[in-house]
């Protein structure tokens, strides 16, 4: 089995959120997928600026590749997040993902 590179390479896919959800901006998703099978998803995102709700079923880890975003909780407090930066955002969280410069950062999903 070969090994897989994590380095954006090839096309990558490119999207928005759900305008219901935009709360500031026009955020616009650039998503290289590096693996996808059997419920595991994992990556390099990258967001320019923008804010939108977010909800969450899967459980995600995270690393901050580069610039600054805010992920705020429902209820709960702002945690700001840049370059070297790592955390799981578990099933159930609810909340805003505000991204203050364009922000890249490395993912694994699992469902």
């Amino acid at each position: 089995m070969a090994l897989i590179p994590v380095n954006p390479s090839g096309a990558p896919e490119t999207e928005r959120p759900d305008p219901a959800k935009v709360l500031a901006g026009d955020p616009v998703f650039t998503t290289w997928n590096l693996e996808d099978r059997d419920g595991l998803y994992c990556g390099i995102w990258e967001s320019a600026p923008g804010k939108w709700r977010i909800s969450y079923d899967e459980w995600e880890y995270c690393r901050i590749l580069s610039g600054r975003s805010v992920i705020a909780e429902d209820g709960g407090a702002a945690v700001t997040v840049t370059a070297g930066d790592s955390f799981v955002i578990p099933p159930g969280f609810r909340g805003t993902w505000e991204v203050l410069e364009t922000t890249r950062k490395d993912y694994v999903i699992r469902l």
